[in-house]
């Protein structure tokens, strides 16, 4: 019975942790949309502030 009471104890405490780990995710999802919204993002043309490949090749 002890072992059942600690079972259940610990499943109440590992759905709470679930929750509060959903929140926290939540929140940074939404924070992230609203810094995205907020930007003007009509003048860029790459997605990337630098591009991937170099200007000039490497001296051999």
């Amino acid at each position: 019975m002890f072992a059942y009471e600690i079972q259940q104890i610990r499943s109440a405490e590992m759905i709470r942790e679930a929750d509060n780990y959903r929140m926290v995710r939540e929140a940074i999802r939404a924070r992230r949309a609203a810094r995205r919204s907020a930007k003007d993002t009509e003048g860029r043309v790459n997605r990337r502030p630098y591009p991937r490949r170099h200007r000039f090749a490497r001296a051999a």
